[in-house]
């Protein structure tokens, strides 16, 4: 009984701690505690990995008081219909440090059973140590019952999950600071997003909800991509951009699982400000994409990539040898635009040259010195 007092005890304080780093007017501990989405946090650091702070949204959740909770470990949400491979995924991944998102059947504390869409990250500090881990839920339940029967459903489901997916990206980005940790933040706070995009990409039967949402993934895996550069750089005030679009060009084309499609490259490094990684990252990415769409998806071909810096000026240029086919008129129009709108941001003129089968596009901008 005196070690439970304890230990409730340690995470109290420590809870109280982490409210002491955040003040009421603090942007993340008003969005943390207001909003509608279940959010707690815990500390490896402790026996038992307890909880050291909840918000309303998850004793709402769960019906467990606020001092019920402080002290305990996360298990006691379980129970007879909760399945034990997801239990263990999640008992792997926390004693890794590593991001997790499941689905998990999860009990109250009336012994009602909810579907919970659960995400968890670990927190490090500068040193690397994990000394949070950062848990939201996501009641689906009424989805998982229903299964998307109707149109009406559907929507007020997505709906949902959009309304609350925008709330814990505006948490996670109002200033997030558990403690000095900002070239984590950005980075974790992607990752999130890729997941619940990811999640509902998943679940949604409508392939036009599915084909946006996985063309938002796409936009947002490139810019997680270049956090991590940035982040994992010895110089985290200038961006390799040759490094980068070396990285993407691989990645995507690898994922089409196509040997009829034949990369060359000719990079030479070209380092920018940071503060324009995330627009020419952008720009990279959608002159691929675009040569995917118009033909090496469905037919294969080449695509060369060059990226160097002839005369002062910074080369983008992608060429491109396919068998055109049909786009999708939104996803080109979409595509121009963002190109365009990444372009104007950083100052640069885009070129588009076609040669029978042979598209050339080129995007050139002076370098920041």
């Amino acid at each position: 009984m005196d070690d439970e007092v304890s230990a409730k005890r340690g995470a109290q304080n420590a809870g109280n701690r982490l409210l002491a780093e955040h003040p009421s007017e603090d942007p993340f501990a008003a969005a943390f505690k207001a909003t509608r989405m279940p959010m707690i946090i815990t500390d490896p650091r402790q026996h038992d990995n307890p909880i050291i702070f909840s918000n309303k949204a998850f004793s709402d959740l769960t019906g467990y008081a606020a001092d019920e909770l402080i002290g305990r470990n996360c298990r006691f949400l379980q129970g007879p219909e909760t399945d034990r491979a997801s239990v263990q995924k999640i008992a792997e991944a926390i004693s890794e440090f590593r991001s997790i998102a499941i689905d998990i059947v999860n009990h109250r504390k009336d012994g009602s059973i909810f579907w919970n869409a659960l995400f968890i990250s670990p927190v490090f500090n500068d040193s690397g140590e994990a000394i949070y881990f950062f848990a939201s839920q996501l009641d689906f339940t009424d989805d998982k019952i229903k299964l998307m029967k109707t149109a009406s459903a559907r929507r007020k489901a997505e709906a949902e999950v959009a309304a609350r997916a925008s709330e814990l990206s505006q948490a996670l980005d109002a200033k997030i600071t558990l403690v000095h940790e900002v070239d984590h933040r950005v980075k974790n706070n992607l990752l999130t997003i890729a997941s619940i995009v990811k999640l509902q990409a998943r679940k949604t039967k409508d392939e036009t909800v599915r084909h946006t949402l996985l063309s938002v993934l796409n936009r947002v895996e490139a810019l997680s991509t270049v956090q991590r550069k940035l982040f994992t750089s010895h110089d985290v005030a200038r961006f390799d951009v040759a490094d980068f679009a070396r990285d993407l060009v691989v990645d995507l084309v690898g994922s089409l699982r196509r040997n009829d499609i034949q990369i060359t490259m000719e990079l030479a490094p070209v380092l920018v400000p940071a503060a324009k990684a995330s627009p020419l990252a952008l720009i990279v990415n959608e002159l691929i994409g675009d040569a995917v769409r118009r033909g090496l998806r469905d037919g294969g071909g080449q695509i060369h990539l060059t990226v160097n810096q002839p005369n002062g000026h910074f080369l983008i240029e992608v060429r491109d040898t396919a068998d055109p086919v049909a786009v999708n008129p939104e996803d080109d129009d979409f595509g121009r635009l963002m190109l365009e709108t990444c372009c104007r941001q950083v100052e640069a003129e885009i070129h588009r040259e076609i040669r029978g089968r042979e598209t050339i596009v080129r995007v050139t901008l002076m370098v920041d010195h």
